[in-house]
């Protein structure tokens, strides 16, 4: 009888720990599969004053924008683009378009006059190794009325600040800052 018992044992810790190295098993697949194919996506911000349009990107403190490009979002035709912004603040992610005295080499082209139902603005580090962009409802935009300070994003107002920090940077990259 105490065989049987031992035997009852050993294959209920078995059981215990065949289930628990599947769950394992299950949870390391399901991170590689949606955590890894899915980020998280950076939002970047806009503000539209008046006919001042201003965007603010996502970057460390060790990498510099070199290229903003604005489409409009429903026809997909080039409205303007500009490189090398001149400013810290540019070469950080925030930038004004369609402001030619602010980058080394604006390109041609005017705001236009309404501003498209959907702007979609793409951004390019210096040496093209990252970027990113955003399309913007701007009817939503102007309609947001974003407190001084903040840009209108995806997940509502945030500062350059919280923009910034969507990113996970370098220690020694914050600290510079």
């Amino acid at each position: 009888m105490q065989g049987v018992k031992r035997g009852w044992l050993l294959r209920l810790v078995l059981s215990a720990l065949g289930l628990v190295a599947l769950a394992a098993v299950i949870a390391v697949w399901r991170f590689l599969v949606y955590g890894m194919s899915d980020p998280m996506p950076l939002a970047v911000g806009i503000r539209i004053d008046g006919a001042r349009v201003s965007i603010k990107a996502p970057t460390c403190p060790t990498e510099a924008v070199d290229k903003v490009e604005v489409f409009d979002g429903e026809s997909e035709k080039p409205l303007w683009e500009a490189r090398g912004p001149k400013s810290p603040e540019g070469k950080r992610g925030a930038l004004t378009l369609w402001a030619a005295d602010e980058y080394e080499r604006p390109g041609a082209g005017r705001q236009p006059t309404p501003l498209p139902k959907r702007l979609d603005v793409s951004l390019t580090d210096v040496g093209g190794e990252g970027g990113g962009g955003e399309g913007f409802d701007t009817a939503v935009v102007m309609a947001a009325k974003v407190p001084e300070g903040q840009y209108w994003t995806s997940k509502g107002p945030m500062t350059t600040e919280a923009i910034d920090d969507q990113l996970v940077c370098g220690p020694s990259d914050r600290s510079s800052s």
